[in-house]
């Protein structure tokens, strides 16, 4: 009979977002993490969420979550209260109230594998994806030791529950070879093989695995307890450094290319209706075929856009300045009015809303892996801050007017 499935706590929901969400990767300005919520309460409901604005938290309360995962921070910059007479500090009282915990992933869900860049890319159609500003893979080293061959796969059991051998998909990953290895112990010694003042020949295995930096002084450690020489011989070596395969946004290709207008229509489509809509710059008529996506303000970006040579730019709070003096720029240099890239402007919000079903997926997912089950729900409430267009062609100025 299978154990009865229970209701994690929620220290053990923020671990599981923090394994795929590591806040370490956040930028340093950025405030992630658990914002309120005691970590020994049981967690049955997670309502995800945009914004921590107070109609989301009156959906949480309304609906009996226990939690909020919001992407954008409550308390970003320092505050010196809390008190119940500032708008966030009601916020908070209320959440307290109820019982509901509030948690944030910010610039840490933003370049993470299946994060915003990664749910934006999937949402507007983009096969093939790759980093558009790739973080550096984390640091690795990789030990070398040399061990009786007897001893080896003990050797690799301990470097292995250490954390060295981990690649991709792959665990206890390591490399031998055998060759003969010759010491003489000296008076003092206690050899575990030999005897002091012989020359020993030994036929030894050279084990390599790789190991995370940050993991150094542990690996080393199980590599001493688990080797059966007095002092071991090896080496720690520090590989170079690469591209990985997270980082500011995605760029990747659509499987069927279209025209601009055709393609801010699916981007329109597939993303939460905003007052703003969807604005593009550039020849309706372009072929579009290779793009670049950023969730939220993505104007920063322009050079790393400029340097993938993709056909269109998808991103948000696009300004009048960088825009124009982008698009001048591309004209200017095609020469032939073919002028790349192309601009697809989103409201921030609708940018980013998309990775709340990725979150919200992937939540249940690893804490079922737990034995641990939570119902998710992503809100529909459209917490962009502006509620109305005017289209000055329905409204024309009265004649004479300047």
């Amino acid at each position: 009979m299978s154990a009865p499935v229970t209701a994690p706590r929620l220290s053990d929901v923020v671990r599981a977002l923090e394994r795929r969400y590591p806040p370490s990767t956040a930028e340093s300005w950025d405030a992630v993490g658990l914002v309120a919520g005691d970590p020994a309460q049981e967690v049955r409901r997670v309502l995800l969420a945009v914004d921590p604005v107070a109609d989301v938290v009156e959906e949480a309360v309304a609906w009996g979550a226990d939690l909020v995962v919001t992407h954008h921070p409550l308390l970003l910059r320092g505050v010196h209260s809390v008190a119940a007479t500032t708008f966030k500090g009601a916020l908070l009282h209320r959440l307290v109230r109820s019982g509901v915990a509030l948690y944030t992933a910010h610039t840490n869900a933003d370049a993470a594998a299946g994060g915003v860049a990664d749910a934006l890319a999937e949402a507007v159609g983009l096969v093939d994806t790759r980093p558009l500003q790739a973080d550096a893979a984390e640091a690795l080293d990789k030990h070398v030791v040399f061990v009786p061959v007897a001893d080896a796969e003990r050797l690799v059991d301990a470097l292995a529950a250490a954390g060295a051998g981990a690649v991709g998909r792959y665990a206890r990953c390591a490399w031998t070879a055998t060759g003969e290895g010759t010491f003489t112990p000296l008076d003092g010694a206690s050899p575990a093989v030999g005897e002091v003042g012989v020359a020993s020949r030994v036929v030894e295995a050279r084990v390599e695995m790789v190991a995370p930096r940050r993991l150094r002084s542990a690996v080393v450690a199980a590599m001493r307890a688990a080797h059966p020489y007095e002092e071991p011989a090896f080496d720690v070596l520090e590989l170079a450094s690469w591209p990985g395969s997270t980082g500011t946004g995605r760029v990747g290709r659509l499987a069927r290319p279209t025209t601009l207008a055709a393609f801010a229509a699916a981007v329109a489509a597939a993303t939460p209706a905003t007052a703003q809509g969807v604005r593009f710059a550039g020849d309706s008529d372009g072929r579009v075929e290779h793009v670049a996506v950023v969730g939220g303000s993505g104007d920063a970006f322009f050079d790393d856009v400029r340097a993938a040579g993709v056909d269109a730019y998808v991103t948000a709070d696009l300004r009048h300045h960088p825009a124009s003096e982008l698009r001048e720029r591309a004209a200017f240099e095609a020469g032939d009015g073919a002028a790349r890239p192309f601009l697809v402007d989103l409201a921030h919000y609708a940018s980013e809303w998309p990775w709340l079903a990725h979150a919200a997926r992937t939540l249940q997912s690893d804490l079922a892996g737990l034995g641990t089950t939570v119902e998710t729900r992503v809100s529909t409430l459209c917490t962009d801050p502006w509620t109305g267009r005017v289209d000055a062609s329905a409204h024309p100025l009265p004649e004479g007017h300047p």
